[in-house]
């Protein structure tokens, strides 16, 4: 069956399904939909929990005798694949039909991916699943969706906000969920009201001592060492999420490298600005509130050493999902003093 990812809480409510796949690109989405039916699991005696991360070298033989293990406790068990490729191998489609025909009420199954296909979901593999369980594919939230994602945030807390603050909201994530929730979160805490309009949203960013992701990106296209050094530690302090940074960091990173490929084409920097801004996705809001540090930071770098910093920030990336070999942080801070000018770092 077939629901909408803010159509699964009450599915929840009416009974649990024996199996859940959750697919899409929006992580916050995924996790949070992820997390109800881990919570609806729990309260139902799933309090065994089993994760498997699925590529072209997972043994299905471990995932089969696990559904097969009677636990010494007699306890229910939720089993996770998360599938790292969206594709599975004719292994793992057989050993799905055998999961299929010893079922047990005692085994709950959560499959987690990233988008799937149109012609996956015709496989006679989705298809056995999906006549058993509830399938959730989660669909970005677009710029015009965000202000409205925003405020039911809000509204769940019993925060109310006019448009304009929405909108001023909206222009500060650029898209970015992840970003946007922990920017509600933040609100929440300093707003002095339940009433928000533009005023009090800006107040309330104004006299916040935190920093967030955009001052560290202002910072480094600034070229301020020190300012990036001292709010790149509290963002890690504050437990902002690393992919949070990387994603500010990156966005400013492909938009300088896009410009300085104009640029070379010989065109000038006020059209390669406008054209850039327009592939990237930032809106003319953001653009002209930024434009100062945007040329700043051009004519300190040239089209070679952007290309660097894009394939830096890979590398980052890597790390974050737990590929890379090395502390996501530390890769971050070269990344962010690579941007602010200081090329001498190593990575």
């Amino acid at each position: 069956m077939k629901i909408r990812h803010d159509q699964l809480a009450a599915n929840l409510k009416r009974q649990l399904a024996p199996i859940y796949i959750i697919s899409g690109d929006e992580p916050l989405q995924i996790a949070e939909c992820a997390d109800q039916v881990r919570k609806k699991a729990r309260s139902g005696g799933y309090s065994e929990r089993t994760i498997y991360h699925i590529d072209h070298s997972f043994d299905w033989r471990e995932f089969l005798e696990n559904i097969n293990c009677l636990s010494l406790f007699a306890e229910k068990k939720l089993i996770e694949l998360h599938l790292v490729n969206n594709k599975l191998n004719d292994a793992g489609k057989k050993a799905l039909f055998e999961y299929l025909k010893t079922a047990s009420q005692d085994n709950l199954l959560l499959l987690i991916a990233g988008k799937i296909e149109a012609q996956t979901q015709k496989t006679k593999w989705f298809k056995a699943l999906d006549q058993v369980g509830v399938f959730i594919p989660v669909w970005p939230i677009t710029s015009k969706q965000l202000p409205d994602w925003i405020s039911r945030r809000l509204k769940a807390d019993g925060f109310e906000a006019t448009p304009d603050a929405l909108m001023l909201l909206a222009e500060r994530v650029d898209g970015n969920l992840l970003a946007a929730a922990q920017e509600v979160e933040k609100l929440k805490l300093l707003a002095s009201s339940y009433k928000l309009d533009i005023a009090a949203v800006r107040q309330a960013v104004s006299d916040s001592a935190r920093y967030d992701v955009f001052d560290l990106s202002d910072a480094a296209l600034e070229g301020n060492i020190k300012g990036c050094m001292r709010i790149l530690g509290i963002l890690r302090d504050e437990g902002v999420e690393a992919a949070v940074v990387l994603w500010a960091l990156a966005r400013d990173i492909r938009l300088l490298s896009h410009i300085s490929h104009l640029i070379a084409k010989g065109k000038s920097l006020d059209t390669a600005l406008s054209e850039s801004a327009k592939v990237i996705g930032f809106s003319p809001y953001f653009l002209k509130q930024r434009k100062p540090l945007i040329n700043k930071a051009i004519a300190c770098h040239s089209p070679k050493t952007l290309r660097s910093l894009l394939l830096l920030a890979g590398k980052v990336d890597m790390d974050i999902k737990g590929t890379g070999k090395n502390n996501p942080w530390n890769r971050l801070q070269t990344l962010t003093l690579s941007l602010a000018g200081l090329s001498a770092l190593k990575y």
